[in-house]
């Protein structure tokens, strides 16, 4: 069976993987994960009135598509077959033909793909919302107006309205889950993570989600059972509602793309929350548990109950049986530093906006880098280390999503009470990366692209789209990306985005810093 995909920045020849995927996805798998988008329009088309049960299936069907997110064929299988089966109940027979999402005029293909990727991050975020109990009807609305409009013909102009339109929804989507995780949790506050793992019995949580983490925390508590995060959790550390527990120790490893040769032979279970799962190697394999929408074939999968709630007895008790390390172990960042600090989030930094603006109009702060995005596994991504190396020594770098791990180590001293690298959080926090360039706008009394504010993005799977789309609808320029471009990009969408939207594919950190602070 050939497949076809090339929704990630590491497909094949930057083209598309078309014999197996690079994330390890079997021909098998990608062809169910077709289907389900392709079911998902045809219910899109259908049902006019959506019951909460469809929204739920929309939003997390979108969202196990996404890169490194669920391999298990049996799981796709039975949320296809739901799926066509509220299809069929509204009397539609169509058929499936998922070989037409990848079919067509190069252009058209490229745009129509941008916007299905643009929507799968979307609804990443919404299901992140959702789990809280927040929903906007306007978000979820978008799903079903989108995967619609995917399976319908549109021309050039249209298409970009439609992104533009999906960046705008996307942005109300993080503002919802921004409001969800600082209800619950409170706001973030900056906190140093260790990367030391003390002796003893212990918990990596990896992923995104802040509701699994914090009642993993609670129902381990008192156990004798160390929790650590690892890759886009590490935000979690800046939480006071979840600061609080004693047994929340540090951070396990770095980046999502390192888990296979961080985790190999690892003496303690591993909680999979959402994405990024890799195929993982035999030496750890046993020790995987998945939840929510994550899955992989042979591994433990924790599930809700009727009413919702978790029961994370089985890994607390794996965790206690495995032991743990026997003394501890000293573990380094990727630049070899010892700690990291994170909680810079919206809330920390326009609490001291002032100090901020006086800074700048001292010129104590010459220009302000946002340096964020997903890792990934290739040799290029170093660009980023590179790049924030090179940055002046008066300017300040704010970050987010665990493409910071390539640089968030690293000591580049401070400005006044500012550490020049402020970590902002996850890629789902990319709303309060915003919020922070309009605050500084207006006091300013300047548009956002007067300011002394560079972006530069590292992007891997979709949520990355997303928020580029968001931003682009924002009228928000000075946006470079790499470390290679999207393959699903046909070089006239490439040629629309730079020349009409100011994305600037990266070159070379020197080059780079050149034009900008020319």
């Amino acid at each position: 069976m050939n497949m076809f995909c090339f929704q990630c920045e590491e497909t094949a020849k930057g083209t598309g993987c078309t014999k197996g995927g690079v994330c390890g996805k079997t021909p098998q798998t990608a062809k169910l994960q077709d289907d389900i988008i392709a079911a998902l329009i045809i219910m899109a088309k259908t049902i006019k009135n959506p019951t909460p049960v469809m929204d739920e299936l929309m939003m997390d069907s979108l969202f196990m598509t996404l890169t490194n997110v669920n391999f298990d064929n049996d799981v796709l299988t039975a949320k296809l077959n739901e799926i066509m089966s509220i299809v069929k109940e509204a009397g539609n027979t169509e058929e499936l033909n998922s070989a037409q999402l990848w079919e067509g005029d190069e252009d058209i293909r490229s745009l129509r793909t941008t916007l299905l990727l643009g929507v799968k991050g979307m609804a990443a975020y919404a299901h992140h919302a959702h789990a809280l109990g927040y929903e906007d009807k306007e978000v979820t609305q978008w799903l079903y107006t989108a995967m619609a409009a995917i399976g319908t013909d549109h021309s050039t102009e249209e298409w970009l309205g439609l992104l533009m339109d999906c960046g705008k929804v996307n942005y109300k989507c993080m503002a919802l889950l921004d409001k969800a995780n600082t209800t619950t949790y409170g706001t973030p506050i900056p906190t140093e993570v260790p990367f030391m793992i003390e002796k003893g019995p212990f918990i990596v949580v990896t992923g995104h989600d802040l509701k699994d983490l914090a009642e993993l925390l609670k129902q381990s508590e008192g156990k004798g059972v160390n929790i650590y995060t690892h890759s886009d959790m590490l935000p979690c550390h800046g939480y006071p509602e979840l600061k609080k527990y004693p047994h929340f120790k540090g951070n396990y490893g770095t980046a999502w793309c390192n888990q296979r040769k961080e985790f190999d032979g690892i003496p303690a279970p591993i909680l999979y929350t959402t994405n990024c799962i890799q195929r993982p190697k035999d030496s750890y394999l046993d020790r995987i548990y998945t939840t929510s929408i994550v899955g992989f074939p042979n591994t433990k999968h924790i599930k809700e109950d009727a009413t919702g709630n978790k029961d994370f007895t089985a890994i607390i008790n794996h965790a206690i049986k495995l032991g743990g390390y026997e003394k501890p172990q000293m573990r380094t960042g990727m630049n070899n530093g010892a700690t990291v600090t994170t909680g810079f989030g919206h809330g920390t930094i326009l609490s001291v906006a002032d100090q901020v603006v006086d800074a700048v109009k001292a010129k104590a702060i010459s220009h302000f880098f946002l340096v964020g995005g997903c890792d990934g596994g290739k040799a290029s991504r170093d660009y980023y280390t590179e790049f924030v190396k090179e940055t002046p020594e008066d300017s300040l770098i704010l970050t987010l999503a665990c493409g910071k791990f390539r640089f968030n180590d690293l000591d580049l001293g401070k400005i006044g009470n500012f550490p020049r690298i402020m970590d902002m959080g996850q890629c789902n926090d990319a709303y309060g990366a915003i919020q922070v360039a309009l605050a500084l706008a207006d006091a300013f009394d300047c548009g956002v692209n007067d300011l002394p504010l560079t972006l530069v993005l590292s992007w891997y799977e979709q949520k990355a789209i997303c928020i580029v789309l968001t931003l682009l609808s924002l009228g928000v320029k000075n946006i470079y990306v790499g470390p290679s471009i999207p393959g699903f990009f046909s070089p006239n969408v490439l040629n629309i985005l730079v020349e009409n939207f100011g994305l600037t594919p990266i070159s070379t950190p020197k080059e780079d810093l050149e034009k900008i602070l020319a």
